[in-house]
């Protein structure tokens, strides 16, 4: 039987944290997106203490796209808020998978 860890944003965010070094967290990103999480957001996540630790989906459709806030390290995910989000980020987070 095998755990994959991390499944949710709590145990993503204590990986980070707690990782010892960057090349300790490499294999948590996905092939081909390595150049998306670079050795200095590391660093910054390990200097700095997390205010708050959120869980977010983003779902797009054609024209419009919505942030599903939803409970973060609970067995079962439990919706918080649902937001329609303006253009200007709806660009942003389209722009960022590209």
């Amino acid at each position: 039987m095998y755990f994959y860890k991390p499944k949710n944003t709590i145990e993503l965010y204590q990986e980070l944290t707690f990782s010892d070094s960057y090349e300790e967290i490499q294999n948590l990103i996905l092939e081909g997106y390595e150049e998306n999480f670079a050795e200095e957001d590391f660093e910054n996540i390990q200097n700095n203490t997390a205010i708050r630790v959120g869980q977010f989906s983003l779902f797009e459709y054609h024209n419009t796209s919505y942030i599903i806030m939803t409970s973060p390290g609970t067995e079962k995910l439990k919706v918080l808020a649902v937001e329609e989000l303006p253009e200007d980020i709806r660009e942003f987070f389209m722009g960022i998978a590209n």
